[in-house]
């Protein structure tokens, strides 16, 4: 970090202790967990998913995954006459996903 910067952030949390705003922090005085499978991201990233699991936001790959998972079970379970139906629910899963995974590749280059 340049030393600019750091004296900067410094005197802003500098700033915030006194004003009292870091005071009866949720957490204050407790470890921080661990998050071993953050060993393998970039710290950026690893915040980005712990704020998101924070706030219950999944995000739509997972979502996609869960759905797909789902409707794999359902083709297994289906009849003749609605193995089509849940087919084609699956492919269109299945594309939906691929889609995400391409654009977070793409975003992530």
């Amino acid at each position: 970090m340049p030393d600019k910067f750091s004296k900067l952030v410094e005197q802003q949390v500098a700033k915030a202790r006194a004003e009292g705003q870091l005071d009866d922090l949720e957490g204050e005085g407790e470890r921080l967990p661990d998050h071993p499978e953050e060993a393998y991201i970039d710290a950026g990233t690893a915040a980005g998913h712990r704020i998101m699991a924070q706030a219950g936001v999944v995000p739509e790959e997972i979502e996609l995954k869960r759905q797909l998972d789902a409707a794999l079970d359902d083709l297994s379970k289906a009849t003749e006459e609605t193995k089509k139906a849940a087919m084609a629910k699956v492919a269109d899963l299945e594309m939906r996903l691929s889609i995400a995974r391409d654009a977070r590749r793409k975003f992530f280059k």
